[in-house]
């Protein structure tokens, strides 16, 4: 397999066997490694990579890059897979293709002080290329992308894809704003209007703010579930 490109002020760093790309990115930025590290493990069966971010803004604006992230994907795969193939995005960072779950976006910064600018953010993605069992009937909200008509797909052109697809996402973000992104990815948006649960809350999913916070309607009111919630380690 042929080792990724990536756009300029992105780097690759490629890890093998059981070693987690996030886990290595977090340590990575830990240690002040550069903004744009990219790191990835292109398994047999899974596609994982994360990407290393050092946003000027404070924590609850740089949590835009999970559903940045999540559009770049579907942008990402949209190039490369047939057209009737749909990705839809949970708001907790579950990918969806064709209706079943196939894959996560995670996300896990410096600090978790939502109005502190944080030193670092890491947002990973986990994609099964191909399903554990031949039998998927047992799990049919679960899928993995092979088994969804996208056979056709190297893991490293989507791995390329989808940083060049997120870097376009982030200069539109810097210059305009989250109005588009929040346009975009609304129409991904799986599950407004659904019951669904959050914690200990549960009610109607109506939608997100314009930091992309929950927006979930319950009898008596209706609460706002800030993106920092879906931090990891914090």
């Amino acid at each position: 397999m042929s080792e990724p490109s990536f756009p300029p002020l992105f780097s690759g760093l490629g890890v093998e066997g059981q070693i987690d790309p996030f886990d290595k990115a977090c340590v990575e930025a830990t240690r002040g490694c550069d903004a744009g590290l990219v790191v990835y493990n292109l398994g047999a069966s899974t596609l994982r990579a994360a990407m290393v971010f050092a946003p000027d803004v404070v924590l609850e604006d740089a949590m835009t890059m999970l559903p940045l992230c999540g559009v770049g994907f579907q942008n990402a795969l949209g190039a490369l897979a047939p057209p009737e193939v749909a990705v839809h995005l949970g708001w907790e960072g579950d990918v969806r293709i064709n209706g079943a779950i196939c894959g996560r976006l995670r996300v896990a910064a410096a600090s978790s002080d939502p109005r502190a600018e944080t030193d670092w953010l890491v947002v990973g993605l986990e994609l099964p290329l191909w399903p554990e069992s031949d039998d998927m009937g047992h799990t049919p909200d679960e899928t993995a992308l092979y088994a969804e008509g996208c056979a056709d797909v190297n893991a490293v052109d989507l791995l390329e894809s989808w940083v060049k697809h997120t870097l376009v996402g982030i200069n539109t973000w810097l210059e305009s704003g989250v109005a588009a992104l929040h346009t975009d990815w609304r129409a991904l948006a799986h599950g407004i209007g659904d019951e669904t649960q959050n914690g200990h809350l549960s009610g109607t999913y109506l939608g997100v703010d314009e930091r992309f916070g929950m927006l979930l309607r319950d009898s008596e009111t209706t609460h706002l579930i800030p993106l920092t919630n879906l931090l990891e380690g914090s």
